[in-house]
């Protein structure tokens, strides 16, 4: 049985352990924030030993809603964070020079601990950011969070967050995604040869996940706005969200917002994901693509469309009738 590794093999190694020690230098993770007031935005960049961008405003606007504000001497995560990188890169010269296979796995399985801890680590700053917030504060708004995303689009009041890798952040995704390569190679190489090493194919299916595409969001009734006309969400019966291709989530509180938006090219049709109508008669989201829409003067929507959306045939026929309506699909309304 083979226990070395090839020469590419170490020299891909090699590179990795290169492009970790730049992480140690650039921003990891960014999130942007956008308001009206604000209209080029605010950012806050994540490094390996601090943060930066627009830490000041963004401190000065967390004392009305009472968040804490942020500084870098307040997370041990950057003290520790950095010799974790860079302990992670040194490791990977070793694997290369050691040359053995199972010095190399042991090394990537080191990898999925680290990113799954960074990940929950950072999800539970998050949490304790958005929820422990000062009695004290100026404005208080009851049963209000103000957790930023994970990952993805989230409405924080009048702030629309956006929450991605940055350069150092996508590097480290990079890394991950040549490892799995690389131990989907070699067990495949290993398979012919009638050898594999126990445990192996579940450190490939955890490098391998892929991550889901974004799909709708509850609406908070009393805290979320229409994305287009900004009024409130009143009415359970109607509405709809628009999903982006980068996870962003659009919220329209009638069907009549949510053409007009595409109308305007706000988001642009080449990077809608996905658009879901509430059930009129309170079941799950419906796709647009499978709604049954039912069109009549009698519905009174919010915003004017007076189209309500239906899942299946059946409840659509049943409100046909009691509401003289006409049936309609998504491709009659947009095309």
């Amino acid at each position: 049985m083979q226990r070395r590794l090839s020469s590419s093999y170490r020299g891909v190694i090699l590179l990795l352990s290169l492009a970790m020690i730049a992480v140690l230098y650039l921003p990891i993770w960014k999130i942007e924030l956008s308001a009206p007031q604000y209209p080029e935005g605010l950012n806050l960049q994540i490094y390996a030993n601090r943060i930066g961008g627009d830490v000041d405003v963004v401190n000065g606007l967390n004392h009305y809603i009472g968040m804490h504000t942020l500084h870098t001497r307040d997370f041990v995560e950057f003290v520790v964070l950095p010799y974790i990188i860079g302990g992670f890169a040194v490791l990977g010269l070793l694997v290369a020079l050691v040359n053995r296979r199972v010095v190399f796995y042991a090394w990537v399985t080191l990898f999925v601990l680290i990113a799954f801890t960074s990940m929950i680590d950072f999800y539970r700053w998050e949490y304790n950011y958005g929820h422990n917030l000062d009695p004290e504060a100026p404005i208080q708004v009851p049963g209000m969070a103000y957790q930023p995303p994970l990952l993805g689009y989230k409405q924080l009041l009048n702030f629309g967050a956006y929450s991605i890798p940055d350069w150092g952040g996508w590097i480290f995704v990079g890394v991950g995604v040549v490892l799995a390569a690389l131990v989907v190679l070699d067990l495949r190489l290993r398979r012919r040869a009638g050898g594999v090493v126990p445990g192996v194919a579940a450190v490939c299916v955890l490098l391998s996940l892929q991550g889901c595409t974004a799909g709708p969001e509850p609406i908070r009734y009393g805290q979320d706005i229409c994305a287009f006309c900004k009024m409130g969400f009143t009415d359970k019966r109607y509405g709809g969200e628009l999903c982006t291709k980068k996870g962003k989530v659009y919220k329209y509180d009638d069907l009549h917002c949510l053409q007009e938006a595409l109308k305007a090219g706000s988001p642009g049709k080449g990077d809608v994901a996905g658009i879901y109508f509430v059930d009129f008669a309170g079941g799950p989201w419906v796709r647009a693509e499978q709604a049954y829409l039912l069109r009549s003067s009698e519905l009174h929507t919010p915003m004017g469309s007076d189209i309500a959306a239906f899942a299946d045939s059946v409840s659509f026929r049943m409100n046909q009738g009691k509401f003289n309506g006409q049936l309609l699909t998504w491709k009659d309304l947009y095309r």
